[in-house]
């Protein structure tokens, strides 16, 4: 906020006279009415704004309306704000890469003659990428995806395309969706959507709204089409010309599909992909599965805290962040936060990535050596793909050049590993990296780099086509490097001319507004006066002293700079051809690009897994039909990497039959949400391939990963905090399955009491009998551990844990132990936990008495005594035995005297009076049985 204000108080000056405003007025009025576009003029060496986009920038970006200013008069005026050239960066990056809810435009010219010339959307960032990626890594790849939903009676077919612009892929996929969308969900989280093109004619459907709410929780931008536009008709011809391969495949995997090709057909228009004929032939085309990887919808990404927010207080606060250890500049980044939203289901691949980070592990010098080189390989992909758009310099082809001369180095470091897992090592990177490098690949790169660039410029940091790599620049330079010799030599005879010591007193310089001239100091300017004024041309006279030329050195002048011209202009075209000619090792590069990615992400792994103060365990891992689900000294990966946390371990163990199910309960603060929430986490790194924080584990795999955990408002989108919780909910028990993992934390506490106990019991019962999956339910309704009971004899599944804590019996003070230990909590610690955050006095034992009177008197009997002793409830005995020995005799003592009253024969004052008698006698009965008090 501070650098807004600073940018605030330098805002740069619009100066437009009145005709050049009324040109500019004319034109912006004419500009199509498009709420999500955020409008920029370039003005050259700042940028403005104008209308509501002026009043957005203000309040969004220099927080305060005293920014704005206006063009025109009366009821033509316009609000405008002026953004210099660094704010305009921080504003495109945040609109494109953070915010991801308007579309930018960039429009050149003057008065009233200015052009589109810039387009970009938070999924097709589009020509920005040189603004938005100057100066940083490009982290994530965006993903534009385009979605056909077909509503039936017998539910709702999705069809999906989308384009990968980064990595140049696109793909399809078709699926039955429910009424929440829960696979949409999961698919534009796997996939990393920022945007999603719709039918416009779906906005009218009240069927849609759980289509939209699902996509906004994704955080991607709607963006709508009329449906005329989803049409596959030319689709096939079209991926002809984009995707590499032969066509044949491209058709039948078009012709698999029903609404699919109706919505790839609309990004290849909307990205205009075929425009560019830069594009053709460089597609690859997939076919996205949506049992391909576990699926994970936004909610268990947030619950998991698995991506980066901008609220975290450092780096090791999100599961992405923490494992982030890659080397390269952003490709092994771009690599990761895919895994972590794509994690595995395939035991073998699992298992092969394991081995792979088991070899860095177990050989430290091995992992660092490849970690050093790894720091020198910059980002290829990103790199190949401005080189293959033609927009790339000399500086592109240097950066890769200094990449691919690295790889020996790399590859001899794999040829001298020879663990375990040679064998591994050898054909996963190896081999491939011998057929990449050899003599028709990567070697005809660096021998062609070697030859065209000027490689000892390089230290100068000037990059340049070496002048013998064509014979015309090399003309040109023994040209221009005759003419400095000339110059140089007029230089000393010019010294010797006006009697001056060379380069101390006569100086020869060369700008822009005169091209070379002498120079001498003011000092020394009267010793030859007389000489300057007959022989030379004076052109200035100013502090640092006075310049003047001759003929001869301004012909020489004029000669160097038509050379140097023609030198520029030779230069320019050579390096188009080499540009050119490194475009066609785009396939070399790519596989590359996946092989040296990957390699980065699985050092980070072992980086991890090594360094962290109690190592990782490498986990065991079996298929989801088999095995179970074992967890020993377990920890959450990101708490215990906080400097504060002294973080004690605790075993998790979900058994097929016997604690498949866990209920946990215990008090705020002792540890509930962490266990479980650690529980998800360990089960995502394992099926990502990575070492977990245990000291043993053993996984069944799953599919996915339920979590509802904490329920924030979302009012905005007019959602109650219960409303919230029973959505998520309902997708968990619309969505989950067997091979699922589920983890549900204080589900119910947004309604009364009564309520939200009657749906987590029946919730639970629905999980256990029906579904069938892992879970985890912590709770804060002791009750609920009844349900361990309820199938006495049937093996339910379902077991009891608590998170213990100590009260010492004089202090009354509150200890946690953050143990998860096998059992129920016998006890609720509201009111120490109340006392932890120093509440009055009177108003904690105003909360006891409270508490003491609604145990006493809760209806809440759910359960009998002898389970009530087995399980420990929380709730309150109501009498001792004894009292039920001898209350409940007179209980029905006082029912049969009830009964017999004549009540008939009596007229109303007489029965009101017997049954006054026969209360009271109760009543003094009662004073010493507490079983009786409660039966009146």
């Amino acid at each position: 906020m501070d650098g807004d204000l600073q940018e605030f108080n330098k805002l740069p000056e619009l100066k437009l006279d009145a005709k050049q405003a009324q040109g500019f007025l004319t034109f912006f009025k004419k500009l199509p009415n498009d709420a999500k576009a955020v409008r920029f003029f370039d003005r050259r060496d700042y940028f403005t704004a104008h209308g509501e986009n002026a009043s957005f920038i203000a309040k969004t970006y220099y927080h305060t309306t005293t920014a704005l200013r206006q063009i025109g008069n009366g009821s033509d005026a316009v609000s405008s704000v002026s953004v210099s050239k660094n704010m305009f960066e921080t504003i495109v990056r945040d609109l494109l890469l953070e915010r991801t809810d308007h579309s930018l435009e960039l429009y050149e010219g003057s008065g009233s003659n200015w052009r589109l010339m810039k387009r970009g959307t938070p999924g097709n960032l589009g020509s920005f990428e040189d603004v938005l990626f100057a100066n940083n890594d490009m982290q994530d790849s965006p993903v534009i995806v385009a979605l056909v939903p077909n509503f039936r009676e017998t539910g709702c077919t999705v069809g999906l395309g989308y384009v990968d612009l980064a990595k140049r892929v696109v793909g399809m996929a078709e699926f039955l969706d429910d009424s929440h969308f829960t696979n949409v969900e999961s698919a534009l989280v796997a996939l990393g959507c920022k945007e999603c093109l719709l039918p416009t004619e779906l906005t009218k459907s009240s069927e849609c709204k759980p289509l939209y709410d699902a996509i906004s929780r994704c955080g991607a931008m709607v963006t709508e089409r009329k449906k005329a536009e989803f049409k596959g008709r030319d689709l096939t011809q079209d991926l002809g010309r984009l995707v590499k391969g032969s066509n044949e495949s491209v058709r039948d995997l078009v012709s698999a599909f029903e609404f699919a090709p109706g919505a790839l057909g609309v990004l290849l228009s909307y990205a205009e992909l075929l425009a560019d004929e830069n594009n053709y032939g460089n597609y690859t085309i997939s076919q996205y599965n949506l049992n391909s990887y576990m699926r994970l919808d936004s909610a268990a990404m947030r619950a998991l805290n698995v991506m980066e927010s901008k609220t975290d207080a450092n780096k090791n606060f999100s599961l992405f962040g923490l494992m982030n250890r890659t080397c390269t500049a952003g490709m092994g980044r771009r690599l990761l936060h895919m895994w972590l939203k794509q994690p595995l289901l395939d035991v073998t691949e699992i298992n092969v990535r394991l081995d792979l980070v088991q070899a860095f592990v177990e050989d430290p010098a091995f992992r660092q050596d490849l970690r050093q080189h790894m720091k020198r390989i910059s980002d290829i992909e990103r790199l190949m793909r401005n080189i293959e758009k033609r927009r790339a310099s000399l500086l592109h082809i240097v950066k890769l050049y200094q990449s691919s001369i690295r790889l020996p180095f790399i590859k001899s470091a794999m040829e001298r590993y020879d663990g375990q897992f040679a064998p591994l090592v050898k054909g996963r990177y190896t081999d491939p990296l011998n057929y990449w490098t050899n003599d028709d690949h990567l070697s005809k790169f660096i021998g062609l780099v070697e030859v065209a660039v000027d490689l000892d410029q390089l230290e100068n940091g000037e990059y340049m086509i070496s002048p013998g790599y064509d014979s015309q620049l090399s003309t040109l330079k023994n040209e221009q490097e005759s003419i400095e010799q000339q110059i140089q030599d007029l230089h000393k005879q010019t010294a010797k001319d006006l009697n001056l010591p060379l380069d101390k007193a006569l100086k020869l310089d060369k700008g822009t507004q005169f091209g070379h001239v002498f120079r001498i100091t003011k000092k020394e300017e009267p010793k030859v006066r007389q000489k300057l004024n007959s022989l030379f041309i004076v052109l200035e006279t100013r502090k640092d002293g006075v310049k003047f030329t001759n003929t001869k050195l301004k012909k020489l002048g004029d000669q160097y700079q038509k050379i140097l011209e023609e030198y520029k202009n030779c230069q320019k075209e050579l390096v188009a051809r080499v540009v050119e000619t490194a475009a066609t090792f785009s396939e070399v590069f790519e596989g590359l690009a996946m092989l040296l990615s990957e390699l980065d992400v699985l050092l980070s792994f072992a980086d991890l897994a090594a360094s962290s103060p109690t190592p990782y365990a490498r986990p065991e891992i079996t298929t989801s039909d088999t095995g179970d689900i074992i967890l020993e000294g377990s920890r959450h990966p990101c708490v215990e990497a906080q400097d504060w946390v002294n973080f004690i371990p605790n075993d998790c163990k979900l058994v097929r039959g016997k604690s498949w199910f866990q209920i946990i309960t215990g008090p705020n603060m002792g540890g509930k949400s962490t266990f479980i929430r650690q529980v998800g986490v360990n089960i995502l790194m394992a099926q990502v391939g990575s070492f977990v924080p245990c000291d043993k584990a053993s996984i069944s795999i799953r599919d996915c990963i339920f979590a509802r955990v904490g329920a924030g408002d979302c009012q905005l989108r007019g959602i109650s905090t219960f409303m919230q919780e029973m959505l998520e909910t309902a997708s968990i028990l619309k969505g989950a399955t067997d091979k699922s993992l589920i983890i549900i934390d204080e589900l119910g506490r947004g309604t009364s009491t009564y309520d939200g106990f009657g749906l987590a019991w029946a919730i639970c019962e629905h999980l256990v009998e029906v579904i069938k999956a892992p879970t985890l339910f912590a709770t804060h309704f002791h009750e609920l551990t009844a349900l361990a009971h309820e199938n006495a004899g049937k093996p339910s599944g379902v077991a009891n844990y608590h998170v213990s804590a100590h009260i010492d019996s004089s202090s009354r003070k509150l200890t946690m132990l953050y143990k998860v230990e096998p059992g129920a909590c016998d006890q609720s610690f509201g009111i120490h936990v109340a006392e932890f955050a120093n509440f009055p006095e009177s108003v904690i034992s105003l909360a006891r008495e409270k508490a003491a009177e609604l145990e006493d008197f809760s209806p809440l009997s759910i359960v009998s005594n002898e389970a009530e002793e087995e399980v420990g409830c929380k709730r309150k005995k109501p009498s001792e035995p004894d009292d039920m020995a001898i209350g409940a005799p007179r209980a029905r003592q006082f029912l049969k005297d009830f009964s017999e009253l004549p009540l008939d024969k009596m007229d109303l004052k007489q029965a009101l009076q017997e049954v006054k008698r026969l209360k009271n006698e109760l009543q003094n009965d009662a004073s010493n049985c507490k079983w009786l008090q409660q039966f009146l």
